[in-house]
């Protein structure tokens, strides 16, 4: 599979009159044309600002972005304003957390979908609102014609999940970006929903990147899985083995504090501690205040991404000094 997107040393920073927040610290990343790649962390972790950015959604007159964002080659943070009115919809499509604040209430869901298919595709009144209902029926929403005329406060949270979904994939994009869309969901529900995703992407053949702190979600839908910490990626593997065989002290924390079968009677491991103040981001390693394996050169520089075996990377001294063994 070819490289459909490609983020190198991206660099995300807030200013204000105040502070100055330094949200992502050098992510980088590709991601393939059909293929899941799961972000996983805590709130605060930079994983929603990584996903925006890609979209340029964050208010440019604070904003600061460096590094590079390349979808099929074109620098999205370069991009004048109509090419990135353009890309946005139609090439890169988002699905939000709340589509209830994501969609406009004073208009019907048909009419939201409909113009956006004529804004990105040329189609007139009557193919507009024909390509609504059929995405209506692809995200199997019942009676797609009369739910076209539904205002959003009309229809249940998962009904307007669906409708976002339909939205978001209403101009054939190449690039999905998933931004914790089932957190508001039950949990019946969310299944639903995930598996709609997974069967729709596969079928589509598009990227996606789904943002979630939920370790169980991320391995249901995604094919690689890149943890991030302060602002940072600080594993990135396939799911298998991040599942299996996890190097990095933040990733075992975050498997380890999950509620798994085999679990009753047992204390629930926790992460001590709380993730750093992004405003005064860390001399050395982002973790090392809350990990038991801290050593005196992890507080010394910040340690690179290391690859540890075949697409296996790890952000830690221990990989560096072949010391994970000992931590494990």
């Amino acid at each position: 599979m070819s490289n459909l997107l490609q983020v190198r040393d991206l660099h995300v920073t807030f200013v204000t009159p105040d502070r100055t927040v330094n949200a992502v610290n050098g992510v980088s990343f590709d991601v393939r044309r059909g293929e899941t790649l799961g972000i996983l962390g805590e709130s605060g972790s930079g994983k929603s600002v990584t996903l925006r950015s890609i979209l340029r959604l964050h208010p440019e007159h604070r904003t600061r972005w460096s590094g590079s964002i390349k979808l099929e080659g074109d620098e999205i943070l370069t991009m004048g304003r109509g090419a990135l009115s353009d890309l946005r919809g139609q090439r890169v499509a988002m699905i939000f957390q709340e589509p209830a604040t994501a969609f406009d209430p004073v208009f019907t869901i048909g009419h939201q979908i409909a113009e956006t298919v004529r804004r990105h595709t040329g189609k007139g009144e009557a193919d507009s609102w024909t390509r609504a209902r059929e995405l209506l029926e692809m995200v199997r929403i019942p009676s797609p014609a009369q739910r076209l005329k539904a205002y959003p406060h009309e229809m249940s949270g998962g009904m307007r999940q669906r409708a976002m979904i339909a939205l978001a994939l209403s101009c054939n994009p190449s690039l999905l970006l998933a931004d914790e869309p089932t957190t508001a969901l039950d949990a019946t529900v969310q299944i639903q929903v995930l598996l709609l995703i997974r069967e729709l992407q596969r079928e589509l053949d598009v990227g996606v990147i789904f943002v979630t702190h939920d370790i169980g979600v991320a391995v249901e839908v995604s094919d690689r899985i890149g943890v991030m910490y302060a602002g940072k990626i600080v594993e990135l593997a396939p799911v298998e083995q991040m599942v299996d065989a996890p190097r990095h002290p933040y990733s075992r924390g975050l498997l380890a504090s999950t509620v798994h079968d085999g679990m009753r009677g047992r204390r629930l491991e926790a992460i001590p501690g709380a993730p750093p103040d992004l405003a005064e981001v860390p001399t050395g390693c982002s973790f090392a205040l809350r990990c038991k394996f801290v050593q005196s050169n992890c507080v010394a520089r910040p340690p690179d991404l290391r690859e540890v075996g075949g697409s296996h990377l790890v952000r830690c001294v221990l990989v560096d000094a072949q010391e994970a063994g000992v931590a494990a």
